[in-house]
């Protein structure tokens, strides 16, 4: 049966995963013209096209709105660039850093812990070898942190919001994090912002990313397959 697009929002998890498996095995391409949108020779200058690709046929309505994707049922949608193994193979960007505006937050009120409360995992081939037209969507994943995943994730986050509030961010590497960490981003080296010093002064600096660890969404694929397997 043809893939026909959502006219409206998904009201409910059941609808929005049976809008999922429709796309689940179609190229990137034939949901493009399905959409009459073109597919770019490259990402290198359109770095969001397939999660708005995506965002747009399962019917998100947040856009850059500070909410989960699908705003009426809560989830939170990411795509999943994976290899030729099935495995993802970059880390997973979540939400900005706020590096201003952190007076009294806490991890249960926080951007990231409201990101990851549901969401739908779409996996999709990123081998550089595949035209990004021919590279095929997977088949969704509907997921919620357990308790030990969530403690975890809160302990990164404490972490790391603890070194920026005491103005240390310069100190962050890509070694903080056990699931969760901090990395630049931005489009180039202009795109600066403000931020405090450890001695409490305004300091330009990169804008920061809150960004998941290729191993811990792998990890949440095996536990998936593995539960719906056999």
């Amino acid at each position: 049966m043809p893939y026909v697009l959502p006219t409206t929002p998904p009201t409910s998890e059941a609808e929005l995963l049976a809008n999922a498996e429709q796309i689940a095995g179609l190229t990137l391409a034939e949901l493009a013209t399905r959409m009459n949108l073109k597919v770019p020779v490259s990402l290198q200058n359109a770095k969001g096209w397939v999660g708005q690709l995506l965002e747009q046929c399962l019917g998100a309505t947040a856009a850059s709105l500070p909410e989960p994707d699908f705003q009426y049922i809560g989830i939170e949608l990411k795509s999943l660039p994976i290899n030729r193994h099935g495995q993802p193979q970059e880390s997973t960007y979540v939400c900005t850093v706020p590096l201003l505006d952190h007076t009294g937050l806490q991890w249960d009120t926080s951007w990231v812990r409201r990101k990851l409360q549901r969401v739908l995992w779409v996996p999709v081939e990123a081998v550089s070898s595949i035209a990004i037209a021919d590279r095929h969507i997977g088949t969704a994943l509907l997921w919620s942190p357990s308790l030990e995943q969530e403690a975890v994730l809160k302990q990164d986050w404490e972490e790391l919001m603890d070194l920026i509030v005491t103005g240390r961010l310069a100190e962050i590497s890509a070694r903080h994090g056990t699931w969760l960490q901090i990395r630049p981003k931005a489009a180039n080296a202009r795109a600066l912002c403000t931020t405090f010093d450890d001695q409490g002064l305004p300091a330009e600096t990169l804008p920061r990313g809150f960004y998941l660890r290729p191993e811990f969404t792998r990890s949440l694929l095996k536990q998936h397959y593995q539960n719906h397997s056999g």
